[in-house]
């Protein structure tokens, strides 16, 4: 659709959104091959993508932290929140 607007034709647009989405059923064949590897890290990869997950929304969703020239103060304060919260949670069960 962002393609559309900006002037290119349906067949252009349609064609660099199909592309775009190519990585995901390549990354799922690699990682069938590779399930012997992957399976041990799966948390650990996980906990990053949530990390990542929980940084984007933080940095990017919430407008309020990026004014001021100390935006990266806002999302440590929320990330060291939110393990404050998950010690809590785990610690008071």
């Amino acid at each position: 659709m962002p393609l559309k607007m900006k002037g290119e034709s349906k067949g252009k647009a349609f064609l660099s959104g199909v592309l775009s989405g190519i990585v995901e059923p390549i990354a799922a064949f690699l990682t069938i091959l590779l399930i012997n590897i992957v399976v041990p890290i799966l948390p650990y990869l996980l906990s990053f993508a949530a990390g990542a997950m929980i940084y984007v929304v933080v940095e990017e969703l919430v407008p309020e932290m990026h004014e001021g020239k100390k935006s990266t103060l806002g999302v440590i304060g929320v990330t060291i929140g939110f393990i404050v919260m998950m010690v809590l949670d785990i610690v008071l069960g």
